[in-house]
């Protein structure tokens, strides 16, 4: 009895502690995802990013106050862009929000909410065979105002 209790208590324990760890490379993946593009920083993009990435999103116009058509983006372009903050020195403002919300998170895929300067995306994330996880797919919109 005392090995079936002590089997499921170290059981339970490894559980949580590598939900802990995924939780926590899947909000680094997201913070190198915003940093990356806050800082003009590619490696942190590089981290981030599958090669394989599709995004698009919806921006409002400033003049029309509709949205426009869809904005995409690979991974390519994601360098590019980081790559232009850094040369403009377009770096985003100090207290632009970084936020990470985790919706769901499975065993090989997860869901998350992120809050930055440009609006809202949401991206799924896929776990790799090394156990790091990767941004694969984003839909974003930017802020209604």
């Amino acid at each position: 009895m005392k090995k079936v209790f002590l089997f499921l208590l170290i059981t339970t324990v490894s559980f949580q502690v590598n939900a802990q760890t995924d939780k926590q490379l899947i909000t680094k993946a997201c913070m190198n995802y915003l940093e990356g593009f806050y800082e003009g920083n590619t490696d942190k993009l590089k981290a981030a990013l599958k090669p394989t990435l599709h995004k698009f999103g919806f921006w409002k116009s400033d003049k029309t106050n509709k949205y426009g058509k869809a904005s995409y983006m690979t991974f390519e372009g994601a360098l590019k862009f980081a790559k232009n903050v850094k040369a403009r020195k377009n770096y985003a403002k100090k207290g632009s929000p970084k936020k990470v919300e985790i919706l769901d998170l499975l065993d090989k895929i997860a869901s998350v909410k992120v809050t930055a300067y440009w609006g809202t995306d949401y991206m799924f994330l896929a776990k790799q065979d090394d156990g790091s996880w990767m941004i694969e797919q984003v839909i974003w919109q930017g802020p209604n105002k």
